[in-house]
């Protein structure tokens, strides 16, 4: 019998690369979808096709899923730093409209189209007491939160696309860019903190976002939004506790004040105004950072996708790491 085909979008990226490699593990034939500019050297030992897909171009794309007759869609791809509200909106939201525009209209069997949002759709609560639910109403504190959002009501307009959406929190693990700073900067000893309010956090090993999303392509349809995480909530020191637990470190630990670091924010902004890339610290950062409260139900993921995450926070930091100095990050 002939292999399933699943399209993964964005996967030259840190979670394409889990995706494709938990997709091979499901017996799935992997297209990957990559630009032609991508370094895609560390997929080479991967036994997968790949495409390069126009996602400004809707008959085109149709073209593309009625020639390889895909039965699977994850839509992984966006950005998560761009200059302007306008480019999240057309690359985050335009893009995936396209592309749902193009599944639905397709002569193909499609039976499930995942898409990889974001918990930043969706946004911070200002309380400590509660939990972001799946349908809590979306109040987004960055441009990529809200281009996500965007993402989801184009969606959710869609009555004939087998959709499943995916809301990860914060991603962590081998290959990831954001979180590593922190954690290079643990190793060399210094633990800084953005000022000393208290903060929920939580967290997702990217196995674990790997892992369920898989297996949402082979369980019976239900047309929801799940939030993912590890199903625990952290305070503001975790992160930076277990990272040093784990490479056995002692740190200068400090706390900056919130109103420095928003300045050092708005100068890294200014001072890459001019150039195609975006600073990792900037005004759209410094809002995630600051917020109160990112902890989040994984109850009806549970339920209905019998989501179980593998790694609290302090074994997939172990895992990580390791991942890290073996291929001399650290």
């Amino acid at each position: 019998m002939s292999k399933k085909k699943v399209l993964i979008t964005g996967a030259s990226g840190f979670v394409g690369y889990h995706l494709i490699k938990e997709a091979l593990k499901a017996d799935l034939e992997v297209y990957a979808a990559v630009r032609k500019s991508s370094d895609v050297a560390h997929l080479k030992d991967f036994d997968i096709r790949y495409t390069d897909l126009d996602y400004t171009d809707v008959e085109a794309l149709k073209a593309e899923l009625e020639e390889k007759q895909y039965h699977y869609i994850i839509h992984a791809a966006g950005t998560t730093k761009a200059k302007t509200k306008a480019v999240y909106e057309e690359i985050n939201a335009g893009y995936t409209r396209n592309l749902a525009i193009a599944a639905s209209t397709a002569n193909i069997s499609l039976e499930k189209f995942v898409f990889v949002s974001s918990l930043a759709a969706l946004g911070p609560l200002k309380e400590l007491s509660d939990e972001i639910q799946d349908d809590s109403a979306g109040q987004p504190v960055t441009n990529y939160g809200a281009s996500k959002l965007l993402a989801e009501q184009y969606l959710a307009g869609f009555d004939t696309l087998p959709l499943v959406t995916i809301r990860p929190t914060a991603v962590y693990g081998p290959r990831e860019k954001d979180l590593f700073i922190l954690f290079d900067s643990i190793n060399k000893g210094l633990e800084p903190h953005i000022g000393r309010f208290e903060q929920q956090l939580s967290f997702v090993y990217v196995k674990d976002l790997a892992r369920v999303i898989i297996k949402a392509l082979q369980l019976p349809l239900v047309r929801k939004a799940y939030n993912i995480s590890d199903g625990e909530i952290y305070d503001r020191y975790a992160l930076a506790n277990y990272t040093k637990k784990a490479l056995n470190k002692k740190t200068f630990k400090f706390h900056l004040p919130v109103p420095l670091v928003a300045f050092m924010a708005a100068v890294m902004d200014l001072i890459y105004a001019g150039s195609k890339d975006t600073p990792t610290l900037n005004k759209e950062k410094m809002a995630e950072l600051t917020a109160v409260n990112w902890a989040c139900s994984i109850k009806n993921a549970e339920a209905d996708l019998a989501y179980v995450p593998e790694f609290n926070l302090e074994k997939g930091i172990m895992q990580t790491l390791k991942w890290y100095k073996l291929n001399n990050w650290l």
